[in-house]
This record gives structure tokens, C-alpha cells and sequence, in this order.
């Protein structure tokens, strides 16, 4: 979505400056990709005019450019002469989609670019450069050149694609204060043409003809604003059906009435029928296309794309102007199914506001006849035209509910006002409608979204509090409890796709797929009853790109069947290949399933239980399996992957695998001892120190350790002997700061290591 800055100053009134009004944007939820601030050319007088030697037609002109200072610029205009005021193009103006810059031209310095109308943009001539009125003022801008937003939209924002709904969210967030004005909708005209409309897809469909036009171009203002958002102007009529989709989000087309046969019809379209569209290109349509057709067939294709038949030209003397409201999920089917993607579709899939038709249709009219004048000489509205509000129970207490963040009523009503709800204000709720663009709102949770991103997330950390019937933080959780003692034992947490292949889980396990009617991909085509499959997918992916040492879990839901209450949480374990990373001390070993058995025996809390190893499961070795079991109740299961298994999903690692089917089964009775995790980044330093031959490495370590709080761990990496009776041993500590740090304290650090080592362990630093 794109909009120039002078467009939302007419329905805001703000004191924010572009980039203020981009952060406010981005902080409330809409992002701002691109603000883009073009050097606009300026006007300059040339004072020198003289001929470039070895040229038959390029000049050395000095300018005069406002600043005081003479800018040399070679330009090849038959009409550059002393006194000549012009468009001088300055390094960095973009013209014609080219940046102009400072450079050589037949070995000439030239400072910018002398410019034509037709280079500018605002005319066809291009046999010189400008002549600008004798009375311009030397260094003023030649172009009102704009100021461009470009935003990302969210599927869920269609109000954002209008610039009068960037407005109103601006207001909410105190960015500036509302000022747009609602058009009025047109007095009735009785029609000689009709309009039916044969389809439930249509809601209302709106009609205005209006004849004796004189075509003509846009005000300067309407054609300024759509170049500069990328779109090229042609005309009054279709500029102003482009300029209202824009500003309202109303999407609107406009016919030539000469070409429209009879009345208009609203209907669905035949199987195989056949429509060419306003690009030249042809479609064969289905019968779940809606279309705008006439006695001698298809017009346009509703929501979509005009026809050729009736298009508006700059010949066209009457028009006929539409406004309608077409259903969005028809109106996207027809859009992907044809692969045709317009503004008009990009706002008709999204959903628009159903009661704007009628204010746009006045909006489009007035714009048309101000420039090309004409008399209406017929309205129409069919279709239901019925719109019902939707009317949301909300209580101010559910947002500390639902988030723990405590905002005051007052201010939760302030909020929602400034958003064009409306609050009917009960003894123990609040009804709240939602203004009719805002199509997205349906349940207390989108409200509470919207409360949240206005007061500001940054104010969220002061504003949290606890209080009664506000759950509690999440490391109080039983499953953040298990993730966390899991990752403490060096496992890495996946988290997959809820989604499983049901081939790779009929290799698994015989538990029944349940199976999903419409798949996101054909791989996907289940509900996951396991875990352990999307892990060994992450195997399989790391191994061949050369990551065979890998040591996962994942804790999340599983599926026993397709009805509300079928799944369970499960946790799957993993490890592969080497059971560390390789080090001078030992030699690695391959991991095992006393591995995985550990780690399970980490979630029983000490208590006492039993291995059974009968019935193994698909997925392990009939020969390395057990079973965790108290009594008759299976807790977990852990084994060695199947060779089968392994071979079938192209595994060559060694693989071992615990599975707890249901984290209901395992002790509660245990508690985590944790510290909180620094906000920064830790450092490493390597040191080396001689040493007598018979010192132990981990007397330095220790000492280093003990230097300071903020270095957690000492590790070597190198020893060897030296000829003397010494040895050299090196170790790399790792400090964790608790506040910044820089160069100079860093460096007293370390010093004070080097010294606590040297008078604790008869050592010196080792200077190579």
C-alpha cells in the first residue's frame, strides 16, 4: 500500500515529520517498508552559454542555482542561452528512473542536468530543455515531488489499504488529530437503464450514468498523487475511480454508457463462456466467476478486471460509474484461479467496508464532473443492501486476563473510541461494534490486540503486574520445567510442524494416521500421531549437510483422532552420532541408548521404577529397547532406530531415541534451580602460562575462575612440554558481564587474571 504524505495530512492533522509518522506507523503494527524522499529539480539561470570544444551541438553552460555559487553544467539543448531560466536536475534527482549523477562528458565536468518538459514528466516536449516564466525564483523547486510511504499490509488489516484508515489509526495513537470529512452520497436520479443483480455474491451494486461529458486530464493534485504511487494517469473518469480505491479502499470501475447494451445484469457466469478483459487478454470463465454482463454479454469480471468492450476512452463521452460489493472469498477464487492480481481483487479478497459504496460513488462522481463537468442522468441501487452490525461482549478486566497487562478503563475506552468503536457501556460488560472497514474484528481478542498495540508494547514491562486470575509466568509450568532440565543436559529444542507424512508414519509405529482433508502439501497429509517423525526428518536434513552430531527434543501435541479432545502431548528425544564434540582429553564415542535412558531418569524425580524390554515399537532395534515402567504404567521408551528405519529415511548415524507418550505420566514432584540468563553477550579470552612440568592444568583454571564472578568456565586447549623442566599450558575463560563492558575494564579483567595466576601458581605469561 502505497500514499504520499500530503494525501494523509488531508485527513490528519499532525505535527510529525515523514519518518516520525513512519516509526509511529511500524510501532503500532503497520510497517513501514520504504519512505522514499525524492530531490525534486529546481530552477536555475544560465549565465554562461559557450560551445564544447569538438562537439557540434553540446554547450558548457555556468548556472546560477540559488546558492550563491555557479554550478558548470554540459547540456546538448539547441535552446541553452544566456539568460534562459530552466530545470536543472541536481546529483541525486531521479529522472525519467535514472539518478543523475556528477561526471565527465567529453572530458568536461558536469555538475547535474539541464531538463525537458517531457523529462520531467509533465509534458511531450523534448526538442530542448524548459523555458520557465522570467519571474521564477532561482532555486525553487520546478516539482511538487512527494513524499512516498510504502507499506506491508497484513492480511488481517484491510482498513489499512485505504489512506483515510492510515489516518484514523494515526489519531488512535495520538499522532495527530482526524480531520476527514465523510463524502455524501448522490441524490436519487431516476434511471432509464436498470440493473439487476441474479447473485447472493452481490450485496448491493450501485450505479451512476452520467452524459455529456468533455474529457480531461486530472486536477494536478489527484494526478501528482497517483504518479507518484506508480500509477500513470490517463483520464478524469479512471483516475478517479483509481484515486477513490486508494483513498476510501472502495474499488470502482467505470464503463463507456455508449458501449453498454440495455441494462446491467449481476449474475454468475455460464461454463465455457468466453471474456476479454481490458489488457486484450482472454479468459475462459466458470460458473463460480461472478460478472457484470449487459444484453450482448460479459462487461467486466466482477471485483477482478474490466472488459474491452466497454471500456472508458479518451473519446468516450458518457460514462457509467459502478460501486458494489462483491463477496471476497468468490471474487479471490476467480482471482487465483485466473492468475489476475488488480487493486480492485487485492481489496475485494481482504474484505472492504459493505457500507462504503454509496459515499464513493459520490466521491468518484464529484471528482469526474469537477473536471469534465456532465449531468447524472440516472442512479441505481440493487441488490439486498443490507449490512448488520456486529456486536462484541467485552469486559475491561478481560485484557489483564487474557495478557496481564493492567490498562484502566478510562483509558481502554479512550483507545477504542479514537478506533471508531462504538461502546454501549453495560453494568457488568461493555457491547462493543466495531466500525464497519474493520472486518476483522469478531471475537474480545482482536480487541484486546488492538488495545495493546495503541497503549504501546513498549509500555508493556512497566505495566505488568500480577494479579488474582491472571495465570502465572511461564516458568512455573510443568512443560517449561521439562524443557528446561532437558536443555540442561545439552538437548537442543525442535519445534516442527503440527503436520506428519503418512507414509514415513506407518514405518513408525501402527497407531492409525489421522488424515487431513485438505493438505498443505502433499507430504503433509496428516495430523501428527508422533514426534519422533519430523526429528528424524531434521536427521536425515542435518546429515547430509554434514551435521551428523545432533542431540534433540521436542515437546508438543499429538493427535489420536479428527474430534475435539483426540491429542495429548508427548516428548520425543533424539541424539546421533558422537556422544561430544572431539578433545584432546578422550576419545569420542558413539552416543547409545544408555544415553537416552539417562535422560529420562533425569524426569523421574528419583523414583523408583523397572525396564521391560518385550514388544518393541516399528521404529526401534527388536535388541537395544526398553520400556521405563511403573507397575503396569508405561512411561517412556527409549531404544536404538531400526536399520530399516534408518535405511528407508536415508540415515547412516548412529540414532537413539526416548519417547514419553504422555507427559501426564511422568512425576511432578520435582523442582528447576535456574539463574537468569545475562542480557549480554559473553566474551572469551585465550591465555597461556608457563609452568613447573608437574603443575595440574586445572590448578590455572581454578584460579582463573576465581578471579572474578563473571567468568563461569575455564577450558584448555593446548599442553605440551618445553625443553627446560616447564610446559605450557593454555585455557580459554568465558565471561559473562552483568553490565557493559569496555575495552578499558575488559582489559583490567584480564590483568587481574594474568596476575592471580602468576602468584597463585608459580607461572608466567607466556608472551608468543
Amino acid at each position: 500500500m502505497k500514499w504520499t504524505f500530503d494525501w494523509l495530512k488531508e485527513y490528519l492533522d499532525t505535527k510529525l515529520s515523514a519518518n516520525g509518522i513512519a516509526d509511529e506507523l511500524t510501532r503500532i503494527g503497520l510497517e513501514v517498508e520504504d519512505l522514499s524522499s525524492p530531490i525534486a529539480p529546481i530552477a536555475a539561470k544560465i549565465v554562461e552559454c559557450k560551445a564544447l570544444t569538438g562537439s557540434d551541438h553540446l554547450h558548457v553552460l555556468m548556472v546560477d542555482d540559488g546558492t550563491g555559487t555557479l554550478r558548470q553544467v554540459v547540456c546538448g539543448a539547441p535552446n541553452a542561452r544566456v539568460g534562459l531560466i530552466s530545470a536543472l536536475a541536481l546529483p541525486g534527482c531521479v529522472i525519467d528512473g535514472h539518478e543523475i549523477k556528477s561526471g565527465k562528458l567529453r572530458g568536461v565536468e558536469s555538475n547535474g542536468m539541464m531538463c525537458s518538459a517531457r523529462e520531467l514528466g509533465i509534458g511531450d516536449d523534448h526538442s530542448g530543455i524548459i523555458e520557465l516564466p522570467a519571474k521564477t525564483k532561482i532555486g525553487s523547486s520546478v516539482l511538487d515531488v512527494k513524499t512516498v510511504f510504502d507499506a506491508g499490509i497484513t492480511p488481517n488489516r484491510p482498513d489499512y489499504l485505504s489512506v483515510r484508515g492510515v489516518a484514523l489509526d494515526l489519531s488512535a495513537a495520538d499522532a495527530g488529530k482526524y480531520i476527514g470529512t465523510e463524502p455524501n452520497e448522490l441524490k436519487p436520479v431516476k434511471s432509464a437503464r436498470g440493473v439487476r443483480v441474479e447473485t447472493d455474491l452481490c450485496n448491493v451494486y450501485r450505479m451512476a450514468e452520467i452524459h455529456n461529458i468533455k474529457m480531461a486530464k486530472s486536477s494536478e493534485k489527484i494526478a501528482s498523487r497517483l504518479a507518484a504511487i506508480g500509477i500513470n494517469p490517463k483520464n478524469a473518469p479512471i483516475d478517479a475511480t483509481n484515486y477513490v480505491c486508494y483513498d476510501m479502499g472502495q474499488p470502482m470501475h467505470c464503463f463507456d454508457a455508449d458501449r453498454v447494451s440495455g441494462d446491467i445484469v449481476v449474475r454468475m457466469a455460464r461454463n465455457g463462456e468466453e471474456f476479454t478483459d481490458l489488457f486484450g487478454n482472454t479468459h475462459e470463465l466458470k460458473s463460480t466467476d461472478i460478472v457484470i454482463a449487459d444484453d450482448a454479454g460479459i462487461l467486466a469480471l466482477a471485483g477482478v478486471v474490466g472488459g474491452a468492450r466497454a471500456m472508458t476512452t479518451d473519446e468516450t463521452k458518457n460514462i457509467i460509474l459502478e460501486s458494489a460489493y462483491f463477496n471476497p472469498v468468490a471474487v479471490r477464487k476467480t482471482s487465483k484461479r485466473l492468475g489476475i492480481s488488480t487493486d480492485s481483487s487485492y481489496r475485494y479478497e481482504r474484505g472492504i467496508d459493505p457500507t462504503m459504496t454509496g459515499r464513493a460513488l459520490g466521491l468518484a462522481t464529484e471528482i469526474i464532473m469537477a473536471q469534465c463537468g456532465g449531468k447524472i442522468v440516472g442512479t441505481v441501487i440493487a441488490g439486498k443492501n443490507k449490512y448488520t452490525p456486529r456486536h462484541i461482549k467485552y469486559s475491561p478486566d478481560m485484557l489483564a486476563k487474557k495478557t496481564g497487562i493492567d490498562i484502566d478503563a478510562k483509558t481502554q475506552e479512550k483507545i477504542l473510541t479514537k478506533l471508531g468503536y462504538d461502546i454501549d457501556i453495560k453494568k457488568s460488560y461493555w457491547n462493543i461494534t466495531p466500525r464497519p472497514a474493520r472486518v476483522d474484528v469478531e471475537i474480545p481478542e482482536t480487541i484486546i490486540a488492538d488495545l495493546i498495540r495503541i497503549y504501546g508494547y513498549e509500555k508493556i514491562a512497566q505495566s505488568t503486574k500480577r494479579t488474582s486470575g491472571i495465570a502465572a509466568v511461564a516458568h512455573d509450568s510443568f512443560e517449561i520445567k521439562i524443557k528446561m532440565q532437558l536443555a540442561a543436559r545439552g538437548l537442543n529444542e525442535c519445534q516442527t510442524f503440527g503436520f506428519g507424512n503418512s507414509e514415513i508414519e506407518s514405518i513408525l509405529s501402527d497407531k492409525p494416521s489421522v488424515k487431513i482433508a485438505n493438505p498443505i502439501t502433499n507430504e503433509l497429509d496428516t495430523a501428527r500421531n508422533t514426534l519422533l517423525e519430523n526429528l528424524l526428518i531434521a536427521v536425515a536434513n542435518n546429515e547430509k549437510r554434514g551435521y551428523g552430531d545432533l542431540n534433540l527434543f521436542e515437546l508438543g501435541t499429538v493427535f489420536d483422532g479428527d474430534m475435539p479432545g483426540e491429542q495429548h502431548t508427548q516428548i520425543a528425544i533424539v541424539r546421533t552420532g558422537a556422544n561430544s564434540p572431539k578433545h584432546w582429553t578422550h576419545r569420542n564415542r558413539n552416543v547409545d541408548i544408555y544415553d537416552v535412558k539417562a535422560d529420562l531418569v533425569s524426569l523421574m524425580c528419583g523414583q523408583n521404577f523397572t525396564v521391560s524390554v518385550d514388544n518393541a515399537p516399528l521404529w526401534a532395534h527388536p535388541f537395544q529397547y526398553g520400556k521405563v515402567v511403573q507397575g503396569k504404567k508405561v512411561i517412556a521408551e527409549f531404544g536404538a532406530l531400526h536399520p530399516v528405519v534408518a535405511k528407508k529415511l536415508h540415515i547412516k548415524t548412529p540414532v537413539v531415541v526416548a519417547i514419553v507418550d504422555n507427559i501426564d505420566n511422568l512425576p511432578r514432584g520435582w523442582k528447576l534451580k535456574h539463574e537468569t540468563l545475562s542480557d549480554f553477550q559473553p566474551i572469551t579470552r585465550d591465555f597461556a602460562f608457563i609452568v613447573d612440568a608437574d603443575t595440574m592444568a586445572e590448578s590455572l583454571t581454578g584460579t582463573a575462575i576465581s578471579t572474578d564472578k563473571r567468568i563461569t568456565s575455564a577450558v584448555v586447549f593446548d599442553s605440551f612440554n618445553m625443553a627446560d623442566g616447564k610446559k605450557s599450558i593454555a585455557f580459554t575463560i568465558t565471561i559473562i558481564p552483568t553490565e557493559n563492558m569496555n575495552d578499558s575494564e575488559l582489559q583490567k579483567l584480564q590483568d587481574a587474571v594474568i596476575a592471580n595466576v602468576e602468584k597463585k601458581c608459580n607461572a608466567k605469561i607466556r608472551d608468543k
